[in-house]
């Protein structure tokens, strides 16, 4: 079995590197994604996004032809699909981006090829994915769950990343993957293709247990952070310090909490829980609390930094909120990336902006060039730049208020910034 083309669908956080990675382990792959901006730029051998060492990867298989996008399909032997699966807002997930993908790719498909999803999604979604390709291909043979003695024609299987932004690159060949397959004999093909580029183990199991342990590994994650967070507020009432207690509580030879922050965001903590509560909400209680936990944590943030201005205002009778200025350090849902997806910091920031419209906010994210992509609440976008303003660190440190949202390296010592009023809940 062998495969020579890849074509990956989706040049995303994940899709990108995964590209490059496999361009670089010898494989030649075309990129897919429906955004022509982003092919020219791959095809520049320019990236789109933050990660380190993805840019020199890029540009080297772009010079070696190994690696080049279009916006259009193509024939290949196999098909790695890495779309984005948000949620509605009732939490269902929306399985739209992967239907669109299948009506990409299935013009195309041959006997013999392999089909993975690598999105994050909610169990038998690969099981979709396969009607979804037989609907689309009639005259190709797929496989279906637990079928194994079913004769096919393209073998279809489920492998989640299982990367840290700002590790992508060493992760995505390190790390063990768990390969599903809606039949073994599709596992084995496509953990013959993973063992190309992975010195990870490549451990063969289901297609929907494999669905299933990605949503359990964001969930635990989410679980532990949710007690962290919940610490936090606790410690607050009390009027003791979180950090303390955690640090003493870990020397505990069995116990190791979590530091709390602004929340959880991203493209996977904030969003993967909801798929497991969605599927069996009589069950997964624990799970739903978590999150309910770390979605209303901004609101705390918020209420916090107002006290913040309460005692600033007391202190400076001279001074009105509408003379203040406000600085929030830190953008992104974590430290030292450029990705804002369902970043609590902005959703601290949004709350603010509710109760204070007519102030301009200082924000300092030094992973972002420009405002323009987040988003920040702004109900005429003609206001955008006298509401908020992207600062340096240097030119925020004159505030009279501020508040560290993201760990950046940037900001370590933000525990030393001489502001008269200043909130930390990023350590």
């Amino acid at each position: 079995m062998k495969y020579d083309k890849v074509m990956m669908v989706g040049l995303g956080y994940i899709g990108l590197p995964t590209a490059a990675v496999m361009a670089s382990k010898g494989l030649n792959v075309v990129g897919l994604d429906v955004n022509e901006g982003v092919c020219k730029t791959i095809n520049e051998g320019r990236i789109h996004i933050v990660e380190p060492g993805l840019e020199k990867l890029v540009d080297g298989a772009v010079k070696a032809t190994r690696l080049r996008a279009t916006t259009v399909a193509e024939s290949a032997d196999v098909f790695v699909i890495a779309v984005p699966t948000p949620y509605e807002d009732d939490y269902s997930p929306d399985l739209s981006y992967i239907r669109c993908a299948c009506e990409m790719i299935a013009p195309v498909l041959k006997k013999g090829d392999l089909v993975v999803l690598e999105s994050t999604s909610p169990v038998t979604t690969t099981d979709k994915l396969s009607e979804w390709l037989s609907e689309l291909r009639g005259d190709l043979r797929f496989p279906i769950e637990g079928q194994e003695d079913r004769a096919i024609d393209v073998n279809v299987a489920y492998c989640p990343e299982r990367v840290l932004p700002g590790k992508v690159i060493e992760e995505l060949v390190n790390n063990d993957r768990s390969i599903g397959g809606m039949t073994l004999a599709c596992a084995k093909a496509a953990q013959v293709f993973y063992r190309t580029f992975v010195k990870g183990d490549c451990v063969v199991t289901t297609a929907r247990t494999a669905e299933m342990v990605k949503l359990v590994e964001n969930s635990s994650r989410d679980v532990n952070i949710a007690f962290a967070n919940e610490l936090s507020l606790l410690s607050e009432r009390f009027g003791i310090d979180v950090r303390e207690v955690i640090s003493l509580a870990n020397r505990h030879p069995r116990v190791n909490i979590l530091q709390p922050g602004a929340g959880v965001g991203g493209h996977c903590l904030a969003v993967d829980p909801w798929f497991i509560v969605h599927s069996a909400p009589d069950l997964a209680k624990i799970i739903r609390t978590a999150r309910e936990v770390n979605d209303s944590k901004p609101m705390w943030v918020a209420e916090q930094l107002e006290k913040k201005i309460s005692a600033f205002l007391f202190a400076h009778p001279e001074k009105s909120v509408g003379t203040m200025r406000i600085a929030f350090f830190g953008m992104a849902f974590k430290p030292n990336i450029d990705d804002l997806r369902e970043s609590p910091a902005i959703e601290v920031i949004n709350l603010f902006r509710e109760r204070h419209p007519d102030l301009t906010f200082e924000v300092v994210e030094p992973n972002i060039s420009s405002l323009e992509k987040a988003k920040l609440r702004c109900d005429d976008e003609n206001d955008r730049e006298k509401l908020y303003k992207l600062t340096s660190l240097g030119g925020a440190l004159s505030a009279d208020v501020g508040v560290v949202l993201v760990a950046h390296d940037e900001f370590k010592n933000a525990r030393e910034l001489n502001l008269p009023q200043f909130l930390n809940v990023a350590w």
